[in-house]
């Protein structure tokens, strides 16, 4: 019996539906869709860019470059050409046009990261010491060089201590912000029944005063006792080639396509954003890891125990259409 494709209405809510499942700071999903036949645009909202911690939205465009990845690897893994359209005006809160085309073999790739994408979230708890293989630490690297991004993995080495230090000194200045832990608050310590934040159970255990690598504390941990975390965790930079909202939307593609290659091949994954938030830390690792590119965010890569999702809001809720769907 021949296999029947959806139709592209059909085919675009399905991905809209896996869009919205894309990781964002404090899951705040500030991201915006619109319809108009076989055209989708991506956008960004900004009543939901952090402005103390993200003020000039680039881990909400990162977020964005995620979703748009989600979109894109769901048509494809359904049998339908994708063209990306990235805006030629800056300052514009479109962050990517997305053309549906003909029909098209599906590759196994994109049927592997498709079925990842629901399997896929962050965990904040304890990984197991367990080092990551040669030839999947390979693999993720190539996943992000297709988006013109560059992943660096850090073993424990000086620029592993550096990285360590950045991220203790920006999360004690955070710490100290009143400003930045309102801002906090108002997004983690939630119950698990809100469609955005985070919550009390995602958020996990405070890591131990004395682990290497200090971990985000949420509102809400104090009640739960501290556990000892993996010393020295893999960690990965993520680099793009310069400082644009293109250059961002497109390291947000790669570090999401590093994140479902590394959720299919059993890795459990988390971010430590801490040195990207405060100006003075973010330059000294600008500094760093200059020669790879400009870097953006920074993932912790393990295997760990499995751990549920946080919820989203339904696609509908961010989507408008040129036409009514039927």
């Amino acid at each position: 019996m021949p296999h029947t494709l959806p139709d592209t209405a059909e085919l675009v809510d399905r991905a809209l539906a896996a869009a919205v499942l894309a990781p964002s700071p404090h899951n705040t999903q500030p991201w915006l869709f619109h319809v108009d036949g076989s055209r989708i645009e991506v956008r960004l909202d900004p009543s939901r860019v952090l402005p103390v911690a993200d003020p000039r939205a680039t881990q909400a465009r990162l977020a964005g470059g995620a979703a748009l990845f989600n979109l894109m690897t769901v048509l494809r893994a359904h049998g339908r050409e994708v063209r990306v359209e990235h805006p030629r005006k800056t300052g514009t809160e479109l962050l990517a046009t997305v053309h549906v085309g003909g029909e098209i073999q599906p590759t196994e790739a994109d049927r592997v990261l498709c079925k990842a994408i629901p399997k896929r979230h962050s965990n904040r708890r304890p990984f197991l010491d367990q080092p990551v293989p040669p030839h999947l630490r390979t693999v993720l690297v190539e996943a992000a060089r297709g988006h013109l991004a560059e992943l660096v993995l850090i073993d424990p080495s000086p620029r592993y201590q550096v990285v360590a230090r950045m991220v203790r000194r920006a999360d004690h200045v955070q710490r100290n912000d009143p400003a930045f832990q309102r801002e906090l608050a108002q997004w983690t310590g939630r119950s698990a029944t809100h469609a955005d934040g985070v919550s009390v159970h995602a958020a996990g255990a405070p890591p131990d005063a004395d682990n290497l690598l200090v971990l985000r504390s949420f509102p809400g941990q104090e009640a739960v006792p501290a556990r000892s975390y993996e010393q020295e965790p893999l960690l990965a930079v993520v680099c793009g080639r310069g400082p644009t909202a293109t250059d961002q939307v497109s390291v947000g593609m790669a570090m999401q396509h590093v994140l479902l290659v590394a959720t299919a091949k059993g890795l459990s994954t988390s971010f430590v954003t801490q040195p990207f938030e405060v100006d003075d830390v973010r330059d000294v690792l600008r500094k760093e890891f200059r020669p790879e590119g400009e870097p953006y965010t920074l993932l912790r890569l393990g295997y760990g125990y499995p751990t549920g999702s946080t919820r989203r809001r339904p696609h509908t809720d961010v989507t408008t259409y040129a036409e009514p769907p039927t």
